[in-house]
């Protein structure tokens, strides 16, 4: 352990942030003695921090005044893999690398070494790295079956480049850790399920069908019956444009605006009775919310009278963000009053109440650093705790209208504690393309990820969403996430920021019967998904799950990350690489396989499989009480 005084540089941009530290005054200390209630580190012969030790659970604390760094190293094994730090979209396995733990956008890119992340480095720090996430959480797992939770909320990094320790920074004068050990990787991964809190079982037509996004306003409603016509299993039409929107240069965004005007009437005429047309047919309609208000909206004046803004440190004046071309108040979540307001007179009143089943419930990144907050607490503290207040806001409303288990909210921004309220997470904002750390590929490393600490179900936005400079979808791109989609607990499309210069589903009879077909492979799996609901809520298992989890004694799959077990009885192993044939596909264990499409039974091992578009590596096992069911989705995909 060491400890030093800090000087940090904060700098945000639209959610992107440049953090620096000066770190000085730095002590090792080089003797210890036992203590009434712990051990106290010792420099020049006088105290300098203490260590208490309650059960499973140590605190460090500083006894110096000034001293607000502490690094505490772990030891660590050879060859020991380490996982966790929240939803990753790089790595699966940490080791050999560093990761802040720091909600934030993700970036754009997120390559130093591609143009497309140097020009959005260019333009506001918007580039991104390997770690930046919006769902970062202080938890790291290893395969001793060990795992430690930092229960701390301020700015911390997890520290893996050395083989001989791993090493957690903490910005603060104390530094609460909890320890985890178990026999294996599922009483691990259930016990910090349990920690951190489980999600609701899903609801029957999430699973039971696809979510289909479309923006275009009142004709969504109409081309969502090509979507039908076309065959495709439909549980639910998403408008994210439902209040408004916003054109900007980034593309087409929406007016931050979350009720019923003249702007939103004019995109969706008598909305109302449209949701209950729709519903009649068993088909829900989900809107998008998030935690800010724009000035030119209806309810900022509403907001600003009733106190719900969070301020300037040196005024009373509201503390604006730019958002990209137009500024928003930062509604204050520590106050309760301003929870209750937004749950009840927003969720409640202007969405739950007209029939709207879910929503986006987006963004939580980007609570600035030199606000002032309500209860006084310090924003570079609060900072990482936003999106777990956001959570619970968008709870508070589904039990207030007897909802939860019913409606369904997502959202991307996460951190330690957020699994008792968010019923449900996404990957966030893919580029639409193949690229190793913003493509496709990420939102599996995503799942798997986040699964580890305590989140039961993952899924994406499918055929990606970020197109910026050039970058548009291709329909491999689009066929190839479908392939995947189908195989997580939900199916959602979605047309992306700029959907006018990009393809959608329903822009050709090709992609359209392409989601048709995957949206009933995935509804076919609902019984199968019902099934991995309840050993969620049970046993706190992922639905998407590393291969290791159910396979620990083979360390060669403790990096794999481009692959996955659906629950304990089939093997994905989606295309996401551009041009790909076929893949490399690892079948754990020592019973056989079974290939979906072809019925061809596969030894264990390692195989070279065939993978046209149309025919992902897709397995089960024969021996599983749902074999009937999985041998019957050759005959639903050609159907």
């Amino acid at each position: 352990m060491d400890i030093a005084r800090g000087k940090s540089c904060v700098e945000m941009y639209r959610g992107n942030f440049s953090i620096s530290d000066e770190p000085s005054g730095r002590i090792i200390p080089a003797k210890w003695r036992r203590a009434d209630g712990g051990i106290e580190f010792l420099d020049a012969g006088s105290p300098c921090a203490v260590l208490r030790i309650d059960g499973t659970r140590l605190q460090f604390d500083v006894l110096l005044p000034g001293y607000d760094r502490i690094t505490v190293r772990f030891h660590a094994e050879p060859e020991e893999v380490v996982w966790g730090g929240g939803e990753q979209m790089s790595y699966l396995a940490l080791n050999g690398r560093s990761f802040p733990m720091w909600t934030s956008e993700p970036g754009v890119g997120r390559d130093k070494t591609t143009e497309l992340t140097r020009i959005m480095d260019e333009q506001g720090m918007a580039g991104g790295d390997y770690w930046n996430t919006n769902y970062p959480q202080p938890t790291f797992l290893t395969s001793r079956w060990l795992a430690v939770h930092l229960d701390a909320s301020c700015y911390s990094v997890l520290d893996f480049s050395d083989p001989a320790a791993h090493r957690v920074e903490v910005w603060s004068g104390c530094a609460r850790f909890e320890l985890f050990a178990s026999s294996g990787p599922l009483e691990l991964v259930s016990a910090l399920s349990a920690r951190f809190g489980r999600q609701p079982a899903l609801p029957e037509w999430a699973i039971g069908g696809a979510i289909v996004g479309l923006k275009s306003g009142a004709s969504s409603f109409e081309r969502l019956e090509r979507f039908i016509d076309a065959g495709a299993a439909v549980s639910g039409l998403w408008c994210e444009d439902w209040a408004g929107i916003r054109e900007t240069s980034f593309g087409r965004r929406l007016f931050w605006d979350w009720v019923g005007s003249e702007r939103s009437e004019a995109r969706y005429p008598d909305l109302t009775a449209s949701i209950a047309t729709l519903a009649k047919r068993g088909i829900r309609f989900l809107a998008y919310a998030n935690p800010y208000l724009a000035v030119d909206g209806t309810l900022y004046e509403e907001a600003l009278a009733g106190g719900h803004f969070c301020l300037r440190q040196d005024s009373d004046e509201v503390y604006l963000v730019d958002f990209g071309e137009f500024d928003c108040g930062v509604l204050d979540f520590t106050r309760e009053e301003t929870r209750d307001w937004f749950a009840e007179r927003i969720l409640g009143r202007e969405m739950l109440d007209i029939g709207i089943s879910g929503w986006m419930a987006d963004f939580g990144e980007y609570l600035p650093t030199d606000l002032r907050l309500a209860d006084g607490s310090d924003a570079m503290e609060a900072h990482n705790r936003w999106p777990v207040l956001w959570a619970q806001v968008n709870a508070k409303a589904l039990a207030s209208r007897g909802r939860t288990g019913d409606a369904l909210f997502f959202m991307r921004a996460g951190f330690s504690g957020v699994q008792a309220y968010c019923p449900l997470l996404w990957a966030g904002d893919q580029c639409v393309d193949f690229t190793r750390h913003d493509g496709i590929g990420t939102v599996v490393t995503a799942a798997l990820s986040s699964g580890l600490v305590g989140n039961a179900y993952s899924h994406s936005d499918c055929g990606g969403y970020t197109s910026l400079h050039g970058n548009v979808r291709s329909v491999e791109l689009m066929q190839r996430w479908c392939e995947l989609s189908a195989f997580a607990p939900v199916m959602r499309s979605h047309e992306g920021n700029r959907p006018d210069d990009n393809l959608q589903f329903d822009s050709s009879s090709e992609l359209l019967d392409c989601f048709a077909r995957w949206s009933r492979v995935h509804a076919h799996l609902a019984p199968y998904v019902r099934h991995l609901c309840h050993e969620a809520q049970g046993a706190g298992l992922p639905a998407q799950r590393p291969l290791f989890l159910h396979y620990p004694d083979e360390p060669a799959l403790f990096t794999v990350q481009d692959q996955f077990l659906y629950g304990a009885d089939m093997v994905v192993a989606p295309v996401i690489e551009e041009g790909a044939e076929a893949r490399r596909v690892i079948l754990p264990g020592s019973g056989v396989w079974r290939h979906c499409w072809t019925g061809k039974v596969y030894a264990p091992g390692v195989a070279e499989v065939p993978a046209p578009i149309g025919q992902p590596p897709v397995f089960y096992r024969p021996d599983s009480a749902f074999a009937q069911l999985f041998a019957g989705l050759e005959g639903v995909l050609r159907g």
